[in-house]
């Protein structure tokens, strides 16, 4: 499932394969974001020559809307959306806990109001597995309470504490239900519901896609003994990978980078790491030094939209009157579709027009330059030199090497 290639001799920078049942993960990996099962204002072909290699979608978005009913007629979230890649799913949690209004938050589950009509739906760790199941995606994520930062130690404890029974019930329950070859155990072998009320469409089946890998996730804030105490419960339940959740959710910059390369030294060297929800391309490459291997973030497309481009030499505010008459592409060494053909003044006068390939042109090269930027660290791992690159991108891209 997975396999550790190369450890770059210059930092805890990993080179990996991870095989899923849509194809091989080459690792370090960034993966686009299509939250609602599209990554923003880009075609799939667009994505894909990018060369994105893993999406990944939000089991909590696609459950409402368009519903499980719809996913379900299609065959899976792949076919429904003409992807033929692996694709990620996110358990919903975070949104859960950030979009949903009215909720209410109990050791069985999660009873929310919808934040498109007001709907309410009430979500356990097993009905997320059942969820996910549905969707058809090759890498699940468990339902567990991402909390914000700054948080209360008292609170941080309790919240990791139902997230880690959270998690072993999602285990049980994905064993139980047949997923992956396991033989009926756990709540289904108790002969009763996982929730009341709520009656599992996975009983007696096995996964639709044959072997959907489960990620468990960890958490415990800024909490360093909460972190490893996390990491030790959930490495005794067992999972395919591990995440780096709760992080990214507006702490120091350097905290951020101490909690990463704290919880990656705990995990297993066989397993993948999956820092969640980061981020920008010097946040990345310090992630990568620090021993993570996955990484999604809504960054390239969120700020393309906005007209914010990346390039080796930092970001370009493309909307600004400096590129009104600026005849060269967003970036001159990229080989994007969007630098090939258009200018920086063609672009910023699409934004000042609202018109929408402004927004599509931008995202797309931002997706390229993030997949390439990993694509370069790959090859730095490989040649025991990432410490370098990382430091000289650094520099170049703030502007510290001019």
């Amino acid at each position: 499932m997975f396999e550790l290639l190369h450890k770059d001799k210059s930092s805890k920078a990993r080179l990996g394969k991870l095989t899923t049942e849509h194809g091989e993960v080459n690792t370090p990996v960034f993966m686009p974001v299509g939250t609602q099962g599209a990554v923003k204002a880009l075609s799939n072909d667009d994505v894909k020559d990018c060369g994105a290699e893993i999406i990944l979608g939000n089991a909590y978005h696609i459950y409402l809307r368009p519903g499980l009913d719809v996913i379900k007629k299609a065959g899976g979230l792949h076919k429904f959306m003409g992807w033929s890649k692996p694709i990620l799913t996110d358990s919903g949690g975070y949104q859960v806990f950030s979009l949903a209004v009215l909720r209410k938050l109990t050791e069985e589950g999660v009873e929310f109001s919808s934040h498109i009509d007001g709907s309410k739906h009430f979500l356990t760790p097993e009905k997320v597995i059942d969820i996910e199941n549905i969707l058809g995606s090759d890498i699940i994520m468990p339902l567990d309470e991402c909390v914000h930062y700054p948080a209360a130690r008292d609170y941080a404890e309790q919240s990791l504490l139902l997230t880690t029974k959270w998690a072993q019930r999602s285990k049980a329950y994905l064993e139980g239900s047949g997923v992956k070859g396991f033989p009926p155990s756990g709540f289904l072998a108790m002969g009763r519901d996982p929730a009341p009320g709520f009656k599992s469409s996975m009983a007696g089946q096995g996964s639709s896609k044959g072997g959907q890998l489960l990620f468990g996730i960890v958490q415990g804030s800024t909490y360093l003994d909460l972190r490893k105490r996390a990491v030790e419960e959930l490495l005794d339940i067992g999972f395919d990978g591990y995440a780096i959740g709760g992080v990214s959710v507006g702490e120091p910059q350097d905290l951020l980078y101490e909690i990463t390369e704290y919880t990656a030294s705990l995990l297993p060297e066989d397993k993948p790491r999956y820092l969640m929800g980061v981020g920008t391309p010097p946040d990345i490459l310090e992630a990568i030094a620090r021993g993570a291997d996955m990484f999604d973030c809504v960054v390239p497309t969120r700020n393309g939209r906005n007209g914010q481009a990346f390039t080796m030499d930092g970001d370009l505010q493309l909307r600004n009157a400096k590129y009104k008459e600026d005849l060269k592409p967003i970036d001159e060494t990229c080989d994007c579709h969007a630098c090939k053909n258009y200018t920086r003044a063609y672009i910023r006068h699409l934004f000042n027009s609202e018109e929408l390939l402004g927004l599509r042109l931008v995202s797309l090269h931002n997706i390229r330059f993030y997949v390439k930027l990993i694509k370069i660290s790959r090859q730095a791992i490989k040649e025991d030199s990432f410490d370098a690159f990382r430091k000289a991108f650094t520099d170049r891209y703030t502007g510290k090497d001019k």
